[in-house]
């Protein structure tokens, strides 16, 4: 595979996720991404018609978000007729999954250059508003395996791994504490752009979700968001959500319920777009490479716990980069939920400090197709401004899959 370099990345803030409430909840998500597109072409003085294709992750693709969003968002933006798109959706992954699909034709000689990005308006098109759960309400498959809601996976996962209330709401505080630094130290502030309402008025600047104010007491005052959902009768015998998750792992005789609305991911609407393309085509565009990409990942794991597969993604990118753990200088790992970044960094040995040092989607939110990309930008700006090397990103998905990518800076 030759060489694939990033030139850009930025993103919209993220806005609550609650309809007619958030800052970019009036903002319809074509527009969303169209602005995405447009703010990096102005900012990097693009040649639009050099760019091949546009691949975006989007996770809940009806009503508002189906119809192909990507070639639609670009019709929007008013580019070139002949830049095409397609929409992807790896559940929670789909944003890094766009990033990864383009760099993949790109270093496969098949294209020249492109986008990868993602969007996602929760507060406009729900999670759930496709009317699918994960396994598609599929009788066959549940009389073998029953596919719980994530919440609960997440909660078993901190159940068997040991990890406490106090555990996750520590996490959860330090995300706070590290995002309230980022942004009094501006450390978004290159990667970000100003949304505008339909009237061209400034709808949005800044990420919506963060709570400085939080405490660790305050967290703890938060009721346990899925014990209500474990105790509802779902199996075919009137077993509980528990009970079916606990169907795979009979030595554990009770999930724990630590996970909240405080030390869980935040719901929340954005949009975020990556350019890359070869060095041929830097040098024809007039652009600077940022980073290059080293690897990319994908792997699955036993899909009822489901969200424990960043650490074997992420073990699979560094051995295809003849890379190890402590080469990495820069680590971002998703956290859906808290217990994701803990269970990753106990699993492969990852130094605590370097983990999310801007803090994560607990504190800043996951607008899920859009998530991938905007961690990977985020990378891409601390790199530069710590001086750093490297940096691997990763996400758990839905199903039992995790996503990982490395960067490196040029």
């Amino acid at each position: 595979m030759a060489d694939v370099f990033i030139y850009d990345a930025v993103r919209t803030p993220r806005g609550r996720g609650k309809a007619g409430k958030g800052g970019l909840s009036n903002i319809h998500p074509q527009e969303l991404l169209a602005q995405t597109l447009n703010h990096m072409a102005e900012r990097k003085k693009l040649d639009k018609s050099l760019v091949d294709d546009l691949a975006v992750g989007c996770v809940t693709q009806v009503k508002e978000q189906g119809a192909c969003i990507a070639r639609v968002a670009l019709i929007a933006a008013q580019w070139p007729e002949d830049v095409t798109g397609f929409t992807i959706n790896r559940f929670c992954g789909s944003g890094l999954e766009a990033v990864n699909s383009i760099a993949s034709k790109i270093g496969a000689g098949f294209i020249d250059a492109g986008i990868g990005g993602g969007v996602e308006s929760m507060s406009r098109v729900a999670m759930g508003s496709d009317g699918a759960m994960l396994d598609g309400l599929n009788e066959k498959l549940r009389e073998r395996l029953y596919l719980v809601p994530q919440g609960i996976s997440a909660d078993l996962i901190a159940t068997r791994e040991g990890f406490t209330r106090e555990d996750v709401d520590k996490f959860a505080l330090e995300s706070q504490q590290k995002a309230a630094r980022a942004i009094e130290g501006k450390r978004f502030d290159n990667a970000l752009f100003a949304v505008k309402a339909n009237d061209g008025s400034v709808a949005l600047t800044r990420d919506e979700h963060p709570r400085a104010d939080t405490t660790l007491e305050g967290l703890g005052g938060l009721q346990p968001a899925f014990a209500q959902m474990g105790a509802m009768p779902m199996g075919p015998n009137g077993e509980t959500l528990d009970q079916l998750a606990l169907k795979i792992y009979p030595d554990t005789k009770q999930i724990n319920h630590v996970h909240t609305g405080g030390n869980s991911s935040g719901i929340v609407d954005g949009a975020a777009t990556v350019l890359m393309g070869s060095e041929e085509w830097g040098k024809k565009a007039g652009l600077k490479p940022r980073a290059r990409i080293r690897a990319m990942a994908t792997a699955g794991a036993e899909p009822v716990i489901m969200l424990t597969a960043p650490a074997p993604a992420s073990a699979k990118a560094l051995k295809r980069a003849g890379m190890q753990v402590k080469d990495i200088d820069l680590w971002e790992i998703n956290e859906a939920f808290a217990t994701v970044p803990l269970q990753t960094a106990r699993a492969l040995g990852i130094d605590h400090d370097k983990i999310n040092v801007n803090g994560g989607a607990i504190a800043l939110g996951h607008p899920l197709g859009a998530t991938g990309a905007i961690l990977l930008g985020t990378a891409l700006d601390e790199m530069e401004r710590a001086n750093k090397s490297t940096a691997l990103i990763t996400l758990c998905i839905g199903g039992g899959m995790g996503i990982a990518t490395i960067i490196e800076r040029v």
